[in-house]
Order: C-alpha cells, then structure tokens, then sequence
C-alpha cells in the first residue's frame, strides 16, 4: 500500500471534491502553512479550483495553482498522532515524488 503520510506534487492531487491536506507557498503574507483544502468544480460562488475547506457562501476562500506547493490525504485518525504535519520545507518538484509529469 502506498504511504499517505507523505508530500505529493499538486499535479497528482485529486480533483474529485475530496478534502486534502495542503501546503500553501510562503508568501510576503507569511510563512509556508497547512491547510484543509478541495477542489470545487465552481458555483454561483466562486470559479473551478482549489478552495479552502472552511469557505462557506459569500465567503469563499480561493487558491491559485501557483500558491500551493504540495498535498497529502487527510490522515486516519490516529490516538498516537494529534499534531498537522508541517508544511513541506524542501525543494519543489524534484523531491516531491517525481516530476509532476
């Protein structure tokens, strides 16, 4: 079985409305940072692409593709493990599983 507690490349994230995990490029706003996203094939609300899991109408919190730097899933629940993983500090596309290709 693959590992889903890793850092993928955005490429390979599932386009399907599913919550993932992802990390959010540091910017002059902040620091590299996780969050809870989906992608939303767009509405009344907001175009197609990626939207933070806590948007809600009228309130929609949209990602460019440029922003976001990795994904994983979202972990099982796990008693043992109860922190966010860290956003992901390396490198870009060549460390993340692949090329993105």
């Amino acid at each position: 079985m693959d590992d889903p507690i890793r850092w993928r490349h955005m490429a390979g994230a599932p386009k399907d409305g599913s919550r993932i995990l992802v990390t959010i490029r540091p910017s002059e706003q902040g620091q590299a940072e996780v969050d809870l996203a989906y992608w939303s094939s767009g509405d009344q609300f907001g175009a197609e692409g990626w939207r933070a899991s806590d948007s809600s109408p009228g309130r929609v919190i949209e990602y460019a593709e440029p922003e976001l730097k990795c994904w994983m899933p979202m972990p099982s629940a796990n008693l043992d493990r109860t922190a966010i993983p860290s956003p992901w500090e390396g490198e870009d596309a060549e460390q993340l599983n692949g090329s993105g290709i």
